[in-house]
């Protein structure tokens, strides 16, 4: 319904890096290209048999939706602040028509006001926190993401949630240090400025880097940065809306991730 995140920020937030072959830096600049530069490089070393790699040396997620199943405790949230801000609850039974709705379009259906989305957005941010701990994967993604981190150099998280929410999630589920990095913005809508940003911090061509997500907004993030995108129809989007959309690629299981990056 709607995936959150209270901070607004310039530039890709990246947070508790690790060092080549996965040793941990105890004391990340995350400001400092440079120096993931490095971290990138040292990567490489420890890379696998080329029969084991993928074409893309970075793979980016999206977090609610796609690692993670978020959708009921959204429209719990939502429902709950509704009366708050005067707009209407949404019932179980209108998510299959909202599915197939870009963001814009959602905001028209249910009469949310812009101006009320920061607020919306910060306030079930907290409230989601409450809950993490009942959040679940989506099936399948564990072994499909500790299978991918083996065949690429670079793996990272970019999130509409906060780095907070995402990071207890990802301990909780024994996956954080699959992640170099989390990154968050606040913005909606701002994620195509985010990818360009990280393309950039890993000395990149747009081509070795693809962003998998849910939404068709995360589809237009990645056309709009100029990078490859994997769109999954197990998240908020429907299959025909992301096909629509014209994904590079369209995966309806964690398993198709062998298929059609290898």
């Amino acid at each position: 319904m709607f995936h959150t995140s209270i901070r607004d920020i310039d530039s890709a937030t990246l947070c508790d890096l690790s060092g080549p072959c996965g040793e941990k830096n105890d004391s990340p600049d995350p400001e400092t290209p440079m120096k993931m530069s490095r971290i990138l490089a040292g990567k490489a070393e420890c890379a696998r048999p080329d029969s084991w790699k993928m074409k893309y040396r970075a793979l980016i997620f999206d977090f609610d939706g796609t690692i993670a199943d978020t959708l009921g405790e959204s429209r719990r949230i939502f429902n709950e602040l509704a009366p708050d801000y005067g707009i209407r609850q949404v019932e179980e039974h209108e998510i299959p028509g909202l599915r197939h709705l870009s963001l814009k379009q959602i905001l028209t259906e249910l009469d949310i006001p812009k101006r009320r989305v920061p607020s919306i957005i910060a306030r079930g941010t907290g409230m989601m926190r409450a809950n993490i701990d009942r959040l679940q994967l989506i099936e399948g993604m564990k072994d499909a993401l500790a299978d991918l981190r083996n065949r690429t150099d670079s793996f990272g998280i970019l999130t509409s949630n906060t780095t907070a929410n995402v990071d207890v999630f990802l301990r909780n589920h024994g996956i954080r240090d699959l992640f170099e990095f989390v990154s968050s913005t606040s913005k909606l809508t701002g994620k195509a400025r985010h990818l360009r940003a990280i393309r950039k911090t890993f000395s990149l061509k747009n081509n070795e880097m693809l962003y998998v997500g849910d939404e068709l907004r995360d589809v237009k993030a990645a056309q709009k940065a100029n990078i490859p995108h994997a769109a999954v129809s197990w998240g908020f989007n429907s299959r025909e809306s992301l096909e629509l959309a014209k994904p590079t690629y369209l995966l309806d299981h964690p398993e198709e991730f062998q298929r059609v990056l290898l």
